[in-house]
């Protein structure tokens, strides 16, 4: 339990260390979405392409890696929106938001960094893996759902949604890293080593970025929503893809831990970004968001336990 606790304190030190500077004042607003800026367009796609450029494709692919994820991402959406529309009594589009908290894990800042902690480097081209059809999915899914609480007509999200993903910089580095692997390209030199240090500072910036944001965004309001949807996120989800990959598909350990990890990470900031958009269940989702990754120091290490990491 030591080597588990060991494990994961410096990941979330440094987002309590982020925390602080925000609490402080040592570090701003503006400084947090500066950095934030960085990691979406720079620090994180740099990360993907050489995780994706360095790693071995397997032979064949194994299917049930996704399967394990969304059918457990599914079950905790539409439960999250049930409850919280029939329990919480909320609006629609207050239970849209509560489904798209329950459903949008932190996978770039905190799921990344813990999953590589665990792994290393093999864990490269499942975490991109999940990556390439999660940001699609998600981002349909919630763009649709609440764009359909509006007036808005039905070409004009359908602009909106493509133009989302064909611009977005993750999608678009990992299409780079899968051509540069058709092509055999391998990054060296000069590119390589820059390459390289941006992706080392992706990790660390990331953390202490989600600390700054849980400053920012904060406990706002709706904590009973907010806890039924953490356990659904630290709980449910994982536990349903650990019993798919282990158990149905008996994936190998590095794609069980992969997408397990995944599914155990806190409630996204995006999330809290779609919420504050549209002005619906802003509350939810920043609670949500805040309540979850506090709960997740314990629940990743029990995870991790679970999947034999220590």
């Amino acid at each position: 339990m030591l080597d588990l606790v060991l494990l994961v304190v410096p990941v979330f030190g440094l987002v309590a260390l982020g925390y602080f500077a925000a609490l402080t004042g040592l570090i701003g607003e503006r400084s947090n979405e500066g950095i934030t800026a960085f990691l979406f367009v720079v620090g994180a796609p740099a990360l993907l392409f050489k995780l994706i450029t360095a790693a071995v494709f397997p032979e064949t692919f194994p299917w049930g890696f996704w399967i394990a994820y969304y059918v457990g991402m599914g079950v905790v959406w539409l439960a999250s929106m049930m409850l919280a529309a029939t329990l919480f009594k909320t609006s629609h589009g207050d239970a849209v938001i509560a489904g798209l908290a329950a459903g949008q894990a932190n996978t770039v800042l905190i799921g990344i960094p813990i999953i590589l902690k665990a792994y290393g480097d093999q864990a490269g081209f499942p975490i991109a893996m999940l990556l390439a059809v999660n940001l699609p999915i998600t981002m349909t899914v919630a763009t649709l759902m609440l764009e359909g609480t509006r007036s808005a007509s039905g070409g004009a999200v359908v602009r909106k949604l493509a133009r989302g993903l064909t611009t977005h910089p993750l999608l678009i580095a990992m299409a780079a890293g899968v051509l540069a692997q058709v092509v055999g390209f391998r990054p060296s030199g000069p590119f390589g080593a820059t390459l390289g240090m941006l992706a080392d500072t992706t990790v660390p910036l990331s953390l202490f970025a989600l600390g700054l944001s849980l400053k920012a965004y904060g406990v706002k309001a709706d904590l009973p929503v907010a806890l039924m949807i953490s356990l659904l996120r630290l709980i449910v989800h994982p536990a349903i893809a650990y019993v798919v990959a282990a158990h149905v598909f008996a994936l190998p350990p590095v794609w069980t831990g992969t997408v397990v990890l995944f599914a155990a990470m806190p409630a996204g900031i995006n999330a809290y970004l779609f919420a504050a958009r549209y002005g619906q269940g802003v509350g939810i989702a920043s609670t949500s968001v805040a309540l979850s990754t506090v709960l997740s120091v314990a629940t990743t290490v029990l995870w991790l336990r679970v999947l034999g990491i220590g």
